[in-house]
């Protein structure tokens, strides 16, 4: 839930754009951190060398990637070249 919002402007559209911050930046926190969550068990998948869950984790962490860049979290640049570095490692596993 979203922290009060006190002690700011007077004016209602100053007090009304800073709960609006707030409510989007609690979700971009937790849509981030559930990004940083498919990545890590993906990591987690290839560290323990279990090729089919690094596979099937791969694509769970490929999507939430391209979710986040769809709503505005991280760059699309950004997400490639993460996507481009775990494929990689998903390769070296199966090598």
């Amino acid at each position: 839930m979203p922290r009060e919002v006190k002690d700011l402007a007077n004016i209602k559209s100053a007090i009304k754009r800073a709960k609006t911050n707030e409510v989007r930046r609690a979700r971009n926190a937790a849509q981030k951190s559930a990004m940083r969550t498919t990545v890590k068990k993906f990591l987690a998948a290839v560290e323990a060398n279990d090729q089919a869950q690094a596979t099937a984790l791969l694509k769970e962490a490929t999507r939430s990637l391209d979710k986040a860049v769809t709503k505005g979290i991280i760059h699309k640049n950004a997400a490639a070249r993460k996507k481009s570095r775990l494929a990689k490692k998903l390769q070296a596993l199966n090598a």
